[in-house]
Formats: C-alpha cells, sequence, structure tokens
C-alpha cells in the first residue's frame, strides 16, 4: 500500500475530529471540508437511520460522515485497492461496524441485486465522466427508495444528464466543483 500523505477530517457527529489517512492516488479527490459541512447541514434533518451508499467512494469521507451523523448503515464502492485498503483501515479504526466496502467497479456493483438506499452519494473521478451512466443505472436498476436523496459533485459549469425525477433541491460552487443534492421523486417531470 502507498504511504499516506495526507489526512482529512471528521466535521461532525459522534466521530467529530477524527482523522482519515488518504492515500497518495492520482485522481483522489477528497470533498473538501466546507463543502461537507454544507451538505451535512441540508441533510441533518433526515440523515438519522438512512441508508446511505457511497458509490466511487474514494477516501470515503462522504460515507463515515453519514455514519457520524446518524445513518443506519453505509454501503461504500471503490475500485481501488489502495483506496479500499485505506477506507477499510480507516473504518476498522473507527469502529465503524455498519459499513461495508465492495472493492469493484461502480457500474459493476449496480449491475448486482439492488438493495435500496434513502441517500446516495455520486461523486466519480471527473476524468471518467460517469454521472450519466451511473445515475441511469441507479434509478433503473432499483438502488433508491421513492424520495432518495441524491448528492453529486461534478466540475463547475458541466451539464450533467441526470433523471427527469431526481428533483433538485439545494447546490452550491466550491472553486471549480458544483454540488447538489438532488431528491428523487416516483413521478417522472413532463418536459
Amino acid at each position: 500500500m502507498k504511504a499516506m500523505p495526507g489526512r482529512i477530517r471528521i466535521i461532525g457527529g459522534n466521530l467529530r475530529n477524527s482523522r482519515l489517512n488518504v492515500p497518495d492516488l492520482p485522481g483522489l479527490r477528497p470533498t473538501p471540508e466546507r463543502v461537507r459541512e454544507t451538505l451535512f447541514n441540508w441533510l441533518a434533518p433526515t440523515i438519522a437511520g438512512v441508508r446511505a451508499l457511497d458509490l466511487c467512494a474514494g477516501t470515503g469521507a462522504l460515507g463515515i460522515e453519514a455514519l457520524s451523523r446518524g445513518a443506519a448503515a453505509v454501503q461504500f464502492v471503490e475500485p481501488e485497492r489502495a483506496s479500499a485498503e485505506a477506507l477499510r483501515g480507516n473504518l476498522s479504526r473507527l469502529k465503524a461496524e455498519a459499513a461495508d466496502v465492495a472493492q469493484m467497479d461502480a457500474m459493476q456493483f449496480l449491475r448486482g441485486a439492488p438493495r435500496p438506499f434513502g441517500l446516495a452519494f455520486l461523486d466519480p473521478p471527473f476524468a471518467l465522466g460517469l454521472w450519466a451512466p451511473l445515475a441511469r443505472q441507479m434509478e433503473q436498476g432499483g438502488w433508491l427508495v421513492e424520495g432518495a436523496q441524491i448528492y453529486v459533485e461534478s466540475p463547475r459549469g458541466q451539464a450533467l444528464a441526470l433523471p427527469p425525477n431526481w428533483m433538485p433541491y439545494r447546490e452550491g460552487h466550491a472553486g471549480d466543483v458544483s454540488y447538489a443534492l438532488y431528491r428523487r421523486s416516483q413521478i417522472v417531470p413532463l418536459s
């Protein structure tokens, strides 16, 4: 496993101020602290007891923050061996037992038997452009409950082709990054 060049901090909940080891890997881009703080302020009324999916988990900071703030369980999906090992190590050290790490490609994971989630984090490596296919597979594959919330992080100014029943709820920008929270509706709006 590669050396751990950095650490990021969990900012709220029962794991507040815990540090996560971050491996030195190309393209690994942890969600900035102030963006996580904003997101979890948005999620505060609904996070307790939710089952969450951290797709393209990377450091796992979003999913671990969700666990820290009361999520019932988090499924992490991360294809890179070094990232998955670091994530497992962080979860073990933090005694986060309501978590599972699947070391596999996100699309491969979504082709499996669905286990519907109430919260999903969609923050794929920017260079791969996976937002539309992953969102479509989550929606069509039965991975989201009605009313699920979906967090999406992408390059600022990039138009995303997301399912029409994912209704924008909140959004913001930080530097070159756009982030938004969507709510899933069973009803597809008329165009």
